[in-house]
């Protein structure tokens, strides 16, 4: 262009001046990088359209756990009751033909080896999957006659691994419960033992605990899965080994300030630890996905 434009203005008989072609470079270069943008756009929109196609596929799956057309209420006032429960994943049963009556108010743990399905076991209490044989009730409803809303408002659940979100410790502990106050959350996080630490941050229930909590340690995050579970006042309190990443002193007040705040309340612990088990009421060994033992 340069040289182009430069043999013009110097021939005998110019179509243009120096001023004209000095403007036009100008106008030119200023066009050079919206028009690399153009191009990079049409790119980065190729690689928005496939990550669509990912989340959509995700978005639009159907879930085979759904409401039934005439849900039933449900409440727990006697008693929740496993009646010949069969469950496989895909082709191997993990439970197999499990009875059992657990009283409303009771504490009951869960042991037994790896693979065992302890933790199917309470799994499929709140319909994260429906058994493939036999019924679970409460109060005699079965769980699969009510909605999903109303069976799992009754209950807490704290699991292996620590479910947290880039938010607040307050919002953290309250997710899941409309309207609940400062007071709720505080009390909640006195029970696990998360009050201390949370008050020694920044903002206290105010700071923002990074992504998936990672700006906490192990125990610190399982902590505050068992404030969540505790600040709704739950009805059925699932505690799927939650006491894993703890030490054994902070295992020691946790389990005595949950066994004062749960009476009352039907607890299940799954748990590898006499320690956790110890102030059970029924103890439950499951060997091979079949009830060994219960005492």
């Amino acid at each position: 262009v340069l040289w182009y434009g430069g043999t013009l203005i110097l021939s005998s008989n110019s179509p243009i001046d120096a001023s004209t072609f000095i403007y036009y470079l100008v106008i030119f270069y200023s066009i050079i990088n919206p028009a690399k943008d153009l191009s990079k756009a049409s790119y980065a929109i190729q690689k928005g359209l496939a990550s669509m196609d990912r989340v959509d596929k995700i978005l639009k799956a159907e879930s085979n756990i759904n409401d039934p057309e005439d849900p039933k209420p449900i409440a727990l006032t006697e008693s929740i009751c496993y009646r010949d429960v069969w469950f496989k994943y895909q082709h191997e049963w993990v439970l197999k033909g499990i009875d059992l009556t657990i009283p409303k108010g009771r504490t009951v743990a869960l042991v037994g080896q790896s693979g065992s399905g302890k933790s199917t076991l309470v799994d499929l209490l709140p319909r994260f999957y429906d058994v493939d044989k036999g019924s679970i009730t409460i109060d005699g409803t079965d769980v699969r006659d009510a909605t999903l809303y109303d069976l799992r408002s009754l209950m807490g659940n704290v699991n292996q691994e620590a479910i947290l979100f880039n938010d607040t410790f307050f919002n953290n502990i309250s997710f899941g419960v409309e309207g609940a106050t400062l007071e709720q959350v505080q009390e909640a996080a006195r029970i696990a033992n998360a009050h201390d630490f949370i008050m020694a941050s920044e903002d206290g229930y105010d700071t923002n605990i990074g992504d998936r909590g990672g700006k906490l340690s192990g125990g610190q995050r399982q902590r505050l899965t068992i404030a969540r579970a505790l600040v709704g006042d739950p009805e059925i309190l699932i505690m799927d080994d939650s006491a894993s990443a703890l030490d054994f002193a902070t295992d020691a007040a946790l389990r005595h300030a949950i066994h004062e705040q749960t009476k009352g309340m039907t607890v299940f612990i799954v748990s590898q630890r006499a320690t956790t088990i110890r102030n059970a009421d029924t103890i439950l060994v499951l060997d091979d996905g079949k009830l060994a033992g219960m005492g």
